[in-house]
């Protein structure tokens, strides 16, 4: 697989399934078995009817837990006497496709979508029973269904961050990999404590070898969780804490209650460089989306890159005293107005009221460049409260520790809990605000649109007789 192929949804091919008539329901079995093609559905109300398998289903009043198949036709009226739902709901669900397909003359035929590299192995199970899988061409104004990559253990655990969020448009890039990376780092500064790190990755490691076994249904999320577990004892590394500050661990970078601002300072140029990577993935899914004139236009493209850069040119040279630096930041930032501003006039009704639309939103824009590159001052924020938190906890605990076996013991209990307390509390909140930066902060930019999800027909196939 090529690394532009990597970083995109699985190509989707346009299909049609064809096959005689009477072997429809055996072609379509094979199909369901494989579960790799979406069937188109029609929305008519003369195909809402339902069918002899539908109606007796109705008659149970028994939702099955799932949908089986049988090879061969079965005798719907021994089902529903067996009370088998599970496999009256798979006839039910083949009675709808089967009603669903364009006939003519003896043969029938249904459309939908595979994936590219699927079309061939598929069409292949169909030879045998006369059916055929044709590919397409992908109609005029219509969009392939989504189907992200989920192999690998790495990017299996990520790709509930992006699916959370919506649905991948089928021109953009796929952001699994690089927005779990930027949500662990972003977690880890927040959560910096090498020992909170630590049970972060034990807790991995349990996932991992499916332990306790009520959790075994988490398994796949253990990458995540040692990502986050990774990136929060670096961070307790670089600023010397551990459980608190121990002083087991010597401060390798700053410790946040004495150098806050410079803490704050690194926040905010992490901010930058996440926005301006977001901008970039934006001027990649607009072009993809609708071609130069999109991205070049778009303000979550190269007009709002251009007006983010000068904004940051231009804050840099009033701060650094530069004066060449902050006028380029001012001609950047115009410039980039003005292709941003006539992006939006010319998608707006035009005239005086066009005029005044296009202000608005110009406005808009520039305020949320603002309040976004500021938002990521929480990364030192939370990061402050965590140490904070710790030097609470650390202080009971050396308040008590010198004061008789009693307050030892006091003092045990406090750590442990206030530890706990803490280890709980910012895990929590460390989670929910880099799931906010990630996705209004950076998602915003690289995505303008929603995706279909692809959604395949899979239904398992029974082999074996069905007893009456």
């Amino acid at each position: 697989m090529s690394w532009s192929e990597a970083v995109r949804p699985v190509r989707m091919q346009r299909v049609a399934i064809v096959a005689p008539y009477e072997t429809l329901r055996e072609t379509l079995v094979r199909i369901a078995e494989a579960g790799n093609v979406e069937i188109d559905r029609i929305e008519d109300p003369a195909h809402a009817t339902p069918g002899p398998a539908a109606r007796r289903l109705q008659r149970l009043r028994t939702e099955p837990p799932y949908a089986l198949l049988c090879v061969a036709p079965p005798d719907l009226d021994d089902l529903e006497r067996a009370g088998r739902t599970d496999l009256l709901a798979g006839e039910a669900q083949l009675e709808e496709r089967i009603g669903s397909a364009v006939r003519r003359g003896t043969v029938a035929a249904l459309a939908g979508w595979c994936p590219a590299a699927e079309v061939r192995a598929t069409a292949a199970r169909l030879a045998d029973v006369g059916g055929v899988l044709v590919p397409m061409r992908t109609p005029g104004g219509t969009d392939p269904p989504t189907l992200l990559r989920d192999t690998g253990a790495v990017r299996g655990s990520f790709s509930p961050l992006v699916r959370t969020y919506g649905t991948v448009p089928y021109a953009d890039i796929d952001p699994t990999m690089p927005a779990g990376i930027v949500y662990v780092v972003m977690f880890g500064v927040m959560f910096g404590d090498a020992g909170h790190g630590a049970l972060l990755l034990l807790t991995a490691l349990l996932l991992y070898l499916g332990r306790p076994r009520r959790l075994a249904p988490l398994r796949r999320l253990w990458p995540f969780v040692a990502g986050a577990g990774l990136t929060s004892t670096a961070a307790g590394v670089a600023y010397g804490e551990f459980f608190g500050p121990t002083g087991v661990l010597p401060v390798l970078w700053l410790d946040p209650l004495e150098q806050p601002m410079r803490l704050l300072a690194a926040a905010v140029g992490l901010g930058v460089a996440l926005l301006a990577l977001a901008y970039g993935a934006g001027i990649v899914n607009r072009w993809r989306e609708g071609g130069p004139a999109n991205a070049l236009y778009a303000a979550s493209g190269v007009a709002g890159a251009v007006l983010f850069l000068g904004f940051a040119g231009l804050a840099g040279g009033v701060i650094a005293g530069r004066a060449g630096l902050a006028l380029g930041g001012a001609v950047l930032a115009f410039a980039g107005l003005a292709l941003a501003g006539s992006g939006l006039f010319t998608a707006s009704a035009g005239g005086v009221g066009g005029a005044v639309q296009t202000g608005v939103q110009l406005f808009d824009v520039v305020v949320r460049i603002g309040s976004n590159v500021v938002s990521f001052a929480r990364l030192a924020a939370f990061g402050l409260t965590h140490a904070a938190l710790g030097e609470i906890v650390w202080r009971g605990t050396t308040g008590l520790a010198g004061k008789g076996p009693v307050a030892l013991l006091g003092a045990v209990v406090v750590f442990t809990v206030g530890n706990a307390l803490a280890f709980a509390l910012e895990a929590l909140v460390a989670g929910v605000q880099a799931l906010r930066l990630e996705f209004y902060e950076l998602f915003s930019r690289v995505f303008e649109t929603q995706g279909r999800p692809f959604r395949p027909w899979h239904v398992p196939v029974q082999h074996m007789e069905v007893a009456s």
